[in-house]
């Protein structure tokens, strides 16, 4: 069909994004099983090694699409540098209340490049996507819908799983002077947080986290379809 080639772009962008996903869930997995290196790799440290890879992952891709000049969003750096950001950092103090947050803030952060230009009356979203040779002009009620909602929405269920399943912090936890969990067990809106012991729950469902974004992206995909420029519209798109 005519309009295949013109998504294996997005097709390949989705391996660069699932790929490190998938590496920090298998490491996790193993390596908090196993004890080598004289303790250096076991159940303690199997998430800082884990994000090591993942980082390292997303790093690559970044670098090879800069070697072949492939395309590189400007929210797509801005997502990667607060992703590593956080990484290192917890990499670094060896503290893991920056890995739990990471996808809380990126997702966050990504909501906030998409809502804050619409009070000034732009659509960032869109007008990132019409920049894109795939598509065409697409109505801002869509777009703002999607952005609305998505990422928030994740946000908040990152915040529920590493709070429900990550056990309760022996000090309080504050991130630039920004109360964010209190020490031990905890209650917030009926729900009790911090009561369990089960880190490895948090850790694996980012891989349910790929299911959810690539039935999103199943449910837009007739939508997108009817608003993908024609090939020879594409070809001549600016890029």
């Amino acid at each position: 069909m005519a309009w295949q080639p013109q998504l294996a772009k997005p097709a390949n962008q989705l391996w660069a994004d699932f790929v490190p996903v998938i590496a920090f869930v298998l490491v996790y997995n193993v390596f908090r099983r196993i004890n080598l290196l004289g303790g250096l790799i076991n159940e303690d440290t199997a998430l800082f090694w884990a994000t090591g890879v993942l980082l390292a992952l997303m790093f690559g891709f970044l670098v090879r699409q800069l070697l072949v000049r492939g395309p590189i969003s400007q929210m797509m750096l801005l997502s990667s540098a607060i992703v590593g950001g956080f990484g290192l950092i917890g990499i670094l103090l060896q503290e893991r209340a920056f890995i739990y947050v990471k996808p809380t803030i990126q997702q966050l952060f990504l909501a906030a490049m998409i809502l804050v230009p619409l009070l000034v009356g732009r659509n960032l979203w869109k007008s990132l996507f019409e920049k894109c040779s795939t598509f065409r002009t697409l109505p801002g009620a869509r777009w703002r819908s999607v952005g609305r909602f998505f990422f928030i929405a994740m946000a908040l269920w990152n915040e529920y799983l590493w709070r429900t399943f990550v056990p309760g912090f022996e000090a309080p936890m504050v991130m630039a002077g920004i109360p964010i969990a209190p020490a031990g067990v905890y209650e917030w809106f009926g729900l009790t947080f911090g009561a369990q012991d089960a880190e490895g729950v948090w850790a694996n469902w980012k891989l349910g986290n790929i299911v959810i974004v690539l039935a999103f992206g199943a449910l837009n995909t007739p939508y997108m379809l009817k608003h993908l420029r024609e090939p020879h519209a594409a070809q001549a798109a600016p890029t």
